[in-house]
């Protein structure tokens, strides 16, 4: 099957899985491995619990015993999801570094202090500026980052627009998006194929089908795979069709990371 590099539990704010229970999903669902993302948000702006940061130690602890109770049977690794701001340029790096994780997601959760999860963000402006001013964003970060391994869900913005995907297309943002996948690969960084874009009911994965493609076309391989679970039921959601999504925008390996270095694991499907 695949691994799912991207998932959450109850140390993040938006979750209350359990770690085992997560594990016994993804061994349910046929899945190769897992490696734990919990949300790592600082100076996140609106009222949630824990404010979307988690105890780094606690974290750890836990994950770690997960890791030793499954040790011979399933292979379990520990990440997290760091939600980037241009701003927090000198906290985040010594963040990342703080423990001997396998792997770090770079993620937009947040467009110059606004959730796009909220609908005040879309309020007065046009729907494609609305993508645009987020596309833009993450160049910014791109510019101020370099202590993640993957950017996830380039185009996780779509998933709340006012129309989410009706009118959104690669071609219509391909200059800044192009700009978006040249840095990354001259950067050494990957990007993730995000099934959850198919649970929010898009009909395609976060990037869509033809970001893939062209990441590819620019030279781009390392690209992980997660389903973006909160929720135990959807521990890798939509994984039947990662293998003929890849393989059609020309990728014959996906990457897991371990110890923060790239492992490439054959595609088949």
């Amino acid at each position: 099957m695949l691994w799912d590099t991207h998932m959450h539990t109850y140390f993040s704010s938006d979750s209350e899985a359990g770690i085992q229970e997560m594990i016994e999903a993804a061994i349910t669902a046929g899945i190769d491995g897992v490696c734990f993302t919990d949300h790592m948000d600082v100076d996140y702006p609106y009222e949630v619990p824990q404010g979307f940061c988690f105890d780094m130690a606690e974290y750890y602890q836990a994950m770690t015993e997960a890791q030793n109770q499954y040790k011979g049977k399933f292979p379990v690794r520990i990440g997290m999801e760091l939600g980037l701001q241009a701003h927090l340029k000198d906290r985040l790096p010594g963040m990342a570094a703080a423990y001997p994780f396998d792997f770090v997601i770079g993620s937009s959760h947040l467009v110059h202090g606004m959730d796009p999860y909220y609908t005040e963000y879309f309020e007065g402006k046009e729907e494609d500026k609305a993508y645009q001013e987020y596309f833009e964003s993450i160049l910014e970060n791109l510019a101020a980052f370099d202590c993640f391994d993957v950017y996830g869900h380039i185009d996780y913005i779509v998933r709340y627009g006012p129309n989410q995907n009706q009118f959104y297309s690669y071609g219509k943002f391909a200059d800044v998006i192009d700009e978006i996948l040249r840095t990354i690969i001259q950067n050494g960084k990957g990007i993730e194929i995000n099934t959850a874009g198919f649970k929010y009911g898009l009909g395609h994965p976060h990037p869509t089908e033809q970001i893939l493609k062209r990441y590819r076309e620019l030279g781009g391989e390392i690209l992980t795979i997660g389903s973006d679970a909160h929720k135990a039921e959807h521990v890798g959601f939509g994984f039947g069709k990662v293998p003929g999504i890849l393989q059609e925008a020309g990728f014959r390996y996906y990457t897991v990371f371990k110890q923060r270095k790239a492992e490439f694991y054959p595609l088949e499907g």
